[in-house]
């Protein structure tokens, strides 16, 4: 195993995601430790720790991504969090999800909409501050 690559990746979901992205892992140790290891090593250790692109734009394709697949609501909801996180506003969130319904439809763009909703209420109830 790449020590730096996985160092690399975990500190970097750290920093987006918070506890949500290390649930996530802690959640797949027992039964697919390697996915658990390939999910921290490629996209956090080495895409998301890439340069050109900031952590907000990375966070704002990923969410546009998402919804435009529209059967990920979990990892959707986590990335609403990581876009949150590192500095995206709750209204950019819902123009992403608008800009969605052109391109991905409307009942993509409305369960991605609700997801956010969800996030939002969550955050406000746990008294999460968003960045």
């Amino acid at each position: 195993m790449d020590t730096d690559r996985y160092q690399r990746g975990l500190e970097k979901l750290k920093e987006i995601d918070g506890s949500a992205g290390e649930k996530v892992i802690a959640a797949l140790q027992d039964v697919a430790p390697d996915l658990a290891r390939y999910t921290i090593e490629f996209p956090f250790g080495d895409v998301y720790s890439r340069g050109v692109l900031t952590l907000q734009a990375r966070e704002m394709v990923t969410i546009a991504a998402l919804a435009a697949l529209g059967n990920a609501l979990p990892q959707l909801k986590v990335h609403i969090h990581g876009a949150l996180n590192v500095g995206c506003t709750r209204q950019e969130v819902v123009e992403i999800f608008i800009q969605m319904a052109v391109y991905a439809g409307f009942p993509a763009a409305l369960n991605a909409t609700f997801a956010a909703k969800e996030v939002f209420a969550e955050r406000d109830a746990t008294g999460k501050m968003d960045a």
